[in-house]
């Protein structure tokens, strides 16, 4: 598996994408779970359209195959990969508060490689969850950290730790805030027009430390020519709303900016195990 993976890896991006594009209608063809899972999610959204969903299945095969390229390729050569970047105004006006930052990259886009474009110009820590197959955690790892600029911790108590501790260090910190969280770490608030469980983490976090919260994603540009790294703050909370609420709603907007790039395949409605569905 880590040879295959190795190989894939030094594919240029073009051939990837297009690899993984293909990829992408293999997988869809095959699994009624799989299409089932894209449809309700964009029906939720009010996203139904034929050529959407087509693109959604090509794009979501791209961020497959390229993960690989993106965790194994040396640093430089990846955070080269962004061409484009917009908002960075937004992080050096944070960095003047000298509280931190707290960085949120939703599953849209290229989210690694987001990760990688950041650490490139400023120290960050991020947290994640195992993946499914174990074999790959000390690929994702190694892709993960990359020396002093990039650390990964665990989605637990002592990643929690961690992140505070870079925060109160005035470095940024990097979630997945569209994640569904365990018992006891989130909140029932509409996301697409349905309850999705979200987590209070960043909220959390942003009130403890004075953390600015900004969203970001990489944008995949076509024919492989890389990716746009953008990045703006959340929306100001409407009057009597909630922070998971005014999460959701941010983003919200940035899904629909691109729709086509989000993982629509996620179960991002799913009940967590002990936790009390919405109503219930």
């Amino acid at each position: 598996m880590q040879f295959l993976l190795r190989l894939v890896a030094c594919l240029p991006l073009p051939l990837l994408h297009a690899i993984g594009a293909s990829l992408g209608w293999i997988v869809y063809l095959a699994s009624p779970r799989y299409r089932r899972m894209i449809g309700h999610n964009l029906h939720s959204a009010g996203l139904g359209s034929a050529r959407l969903r087509a693109s959604i299945v090509c794009e979501t095969g791209k961020g497959a195959l390229e993960i690989p390229a993106i965790w194994l390729r040396p640093h430089r050569d990846v955070a080269a990969l962004v061409v484009e970047a917009s908002g960075w105004e937004h992080v050096d006006s944070a960095a003047k508060l000298g509280k931190g930052l707290i960085l949120l990259t939703p599953h849209l886009g290229c989210w690694e490689v987001s990760g990688q474009y950041i650490a490139s110009r400023i120290p960050i820590t991020v947290m994640y969850a195992p993946p499914n197959l174990k074999s790959l955690e000390p690929l994702m790892q190694a892709g993960r950290n990359r020396g002093a600029t990039m650390n990964s911790v665990p989605a637990d108590m002592r990643g929690v730790r961690a992140m505070l501790k870079a925060l109160k260090r005035g470095e940024a910190i990097g979630i997945l805030p569209d994640q569904v969280p365990g018992v006891g770490e989130g909140e029932w608030t509409e996301f697409f027009g349905r309850p999705a469980y979200t987590m209070t983490l960043v909220g959390r976090l942003a009130e403890q430390t004075g953390a600015p919260v900004l969203l970001c994603y990489s944008r995949r540009l076509s024919w492989g020519r890389g990716y746009r790294f953008e990045i703006e703050p959340l929306l100001d909370a409407r009057e009597g709303e909630s922070p998971v609420r005014t999460l959701n709603r941010s983003l919200e907007r940035f899904i629909r900016r691109c729709p086509e790039q989000y993982l629509w395949s996620y179960n991002r409605y799913k009940v967590p195990a002990g936790v009390r569905p919405p109503g219930g």
